[in-house]
């Protein structure tokens, strides 16, 4: 017997007129995570194509990989670097995995558990968008949150920030970053400081850590090169430090066509732009990020991360080519104006981020408005022309 015909077999309980009929919704979540539907559309306009949503999320998931096995390292790395002179790559490697894996599994359970039952309550297939937002929440928060704070933060962003506008498709903000920000405004000292970003093992109390834009909004001087930024060995949250690794999750997402290039560009652009802008300001306007130079801008803190992965939510983000020109250029714009002009949240892309995601329809509307006041012109200069 195959495999299919094996999963058909236990399908069979949960197929209508089943015994467990009501629970289909889960067991096709399986099956279709397993295998590429195999139902076709039978009637109106439609694409051929094997391709459906769950693939996209798990190309968006293997996109994220170079980035958390980086993170999972850096996070075992960070904190034996300052109780012992060498540290060994395995050694950093477990250590961080003790941290990292029981985050994501926290995130996954809760967020799956959450969304199985709104499929079985309202009778539909499991939405797949979680594949993707039950990796990305804990990969964004520092590595020494409490398991039960990051809970707390899925079951508030898939019942609030998804669920409560209809499931995958319909949330107007990125779940993830929801997660983000309510932990942030609801346990700030666990979500910000010199003392969250490195993990306590329990070997030595009050190992920190703080980031690079923490203490330049402090006025600290910063003992990081342009090289370690680049390659993310510096404080951070989990998976949001290397660049380079988060390079590579681009060109995956640019190669298979997941993500849009034109906000990922224009986010780069409006991040440089604003760089420039205060670095030609005097160096004591505001604090130490002020004269930090542009081009490190865009290499720390979840710039570039979020850039690459939360502003490129299809979902939350503009949808018309023009509107993704403007979307991403304000994100880059007030990524880095927040973190600058605000002393207290020296990071700004997250809130940047979901400041457009609200403003996306609103941006689509006028680029539609303005395409349709163009071509009624043209038709009536065409019109006259001809009479």
């Amino acid at each position: 017997m195959s495999f299919r015909e094996k999963i058909d077999k236990l399908k069979k309980p949960f197929e209508k007129g089943g015994k467990y009929e009501k629970y289909r919704p889960a067991a096709q979540a399986f099956d279709t995570f397993l295998f590429v539907p195999n139902e076709t559309t039978k009637t109106g306009a439609h694409v051929r194509d094997a391709v459906d949503l769950k693939r996209v999320m798990m190309t968006v998931d293997l996109a994220l990989i170079p980035a958390l096995l980086f993170g999972i390292w850096n996070a075992g790395y960070q904190y034996l670097s300052q109780i012992q002179t060498e540290v060994g790559l395995w050694e950093a490697v477990g250590l961080g995995l003790t941290k990292v894996i029981p985050m994501i599994l926290v995130s996954y359970i809760v967020g799956l558990g959450i969304e199985f039952i709104f499929a079985v309550k309202r009778g539909h297939d499991v939405n797949e968008g979680y594949l993707v937002t039950g990796l990305l929440i804990p990969m964004i928060f520092p590595i020494d949150t409490p398991l039960w704070m990051i809970a707390v933060s899925v079951a508030f962003a898939v019942l609030l920030g998804k669920e409560a506008f209809g499931g995958t498709g319909m949330n107007l903000l990125n779940p993830a970053l929801t997660a983000r920000a309510f932990a942030f405004f609801a346990y700030p000292t666990y979500m910000s400081g010199g003392e969250v970003w490195v993990m306590n093992a329990g070997k030595v109390d009050g190992v920190s850590g703080e980031t690079i834009l923490g203490k330049l909004a402090l006025n600290d001087d910063i003992a990081y090169s342009t090289s370690d930024m680049l390659m993310g060995m510096i404080p951070g949250s989990v998976a949001e430090t290397s660049v380079y690794m988060i390079l590579i999750g681009a060109a995956i997402l640019l190669f298979t066509k997941v993500g849009s290039w034109r906000i990922m560009l224009s986010a780069l652009i409006g991040g440089i732009v604003m760089g420039l802008i205060f670095n030609v300001l005097p160096a004591n306007l505001t604090n130490g990020l002020t004269s930090f130079p542009w081009y490190q801008h865009i290499l720390v803190g979840g710039f570039m991360f979020g850039v690459v992965f939360m502003a490129t939510d299809p979902v939350t983000a503009a949808q018309t080519i023009k509107g993704k020109w403007i979307y991403g250029f304000l994100i880059g714009i007030f990524s880095i104006m927040i973190r600058v002009v605000n002393p207290a949240y020296p990071e700004g892309v997250m809130m940047a981020i979901l400041l457009m995601n609200v403003f996306a329809p609103t941006i689509d509307y006028y680029v539609v408005q303005a395409n349709i006041k163009r071509r009624e012109k043209r038709l009536e200069t065409t019109t006259l022309k001809s009479a």
